[in-house]
């Protein structure tokens, strides 16, 4: 009697969408990924940065020149410098006219004594003693002020001087600063643009390493979903029917082993014309 054995296959073309899927992941995972080509990159520092940089250490200390100069301007005497040489002009062109007036002065006095007929009296010189006393005293008050109004004005020069060196060298200081951050931000401004560049060809081939593994990942995700939902096959094989000489091999075989297990160690019983064992 034939026999029918049958057996559960998927599709015959998931069978070689299968082999190939599982061909190419061998062949890709055979050696481990190279990773060293995505290590990061830091981009360099930027030639502005370095100009930055370099100016900074330049400009460190250069307000000193400054600081210098306005020290001068202080202390006893540093107004000499800027009294006016033409001082002591005015000072003498002012005397001059004030001793022209004192003289007038006393020249009144000897026409009034002429005229109340007291002249060359003692009153006329008591009168006259008088009044060049008081003009001596108003003399040196006028030649004191003329000298204090000249210092006053080299003082306020010098300290003028000195708040002028001062600010200069801040603003020295200022300007620098200004040019380093100036110089720095746009330096950092080039960094990054050129760090991004890095990043984005870093990435770029990381991406292509690993497009491969993503397309097998792809393919191994859409091959189990067909294999999981596209309906399976039978496969059917019918084997000929045994020959007689098949069948009583058979039977003997399994009669043997029947009388094995009846009786044993002791084997099967003995006939006449059976050959002992």
């Amino acid at each position: 009697m034939a026999v029918t054995q049958s057996q559960l296959l998927p599709a015959p073309f998931l069978t070689d969408v299968t082999k190939t899927y599982a061909k190419d992941l061998g062949a890709l995972t055979a050696a481990p990924l190279d990773t060293s080509q995505f290590a990061p990159q830091v981009a360099g520092q930027d030639p502005l940065q370095t100009q930055a940089y370099n100016l900074a250490g330049a400009g460190i200390g250069a307000y000193q020149p400054y600081l210098t100069q306005a020290g001068a301007y202080t202390g006893p005497g540093s107004q000499a410098a800027f009294m006016s040489p033409y001082q002591q002009d005015v000072i003498d062109t002012t005397m001059q006219q004030y001793d022209t007036q004192a003289a007038k002065g006393l020249t009144g006095i000897g026409q009034m004594a002429a005229r109340s007929g007291n002249l060359g009296g003692g009153r006329e010189g008591v009168m006259r003693s008088e009044y060049q006393t008081e003009s001596d005293l108003k003399r040196a008050a006028l030649l004191a002020q003329l000298q204090q109004q000249g210092f006053g004005q080299a003082q306020t020069a010098a300290q003028q001087a000195y708040a002028n060196q001062m600010q200069m060298g801040q603003g020295i200081q200022q300007f620098q600063g200004a040019d380093v951050a100036s110089l720095g931000q746009m330096g950092a401004t080039q960094q990054a643009q050129a760090q991004a560049q890095l990043d984005a060809a870093r990435e770029t081939e990381r991406l292509a390493a690993y497009e491969p593994y993503e397309r097998l990942g792809y393919l191994g995700s859409g091959l189990g979903s067909m294999l999981s939902g596209y309906p399976a096959q039978f496969q059917s094989s019918v084997a000929p029917n045994p020959t007689p000489l098949q069948t009583a091999l058979g039977i003997a075989s399994v009669g043997g082993g029947v009388l094995g297990n009846l009786y044993g160690n002791q084997g099967a019983p003995w006939m006449p014309g059976w050959q002992k064992p």
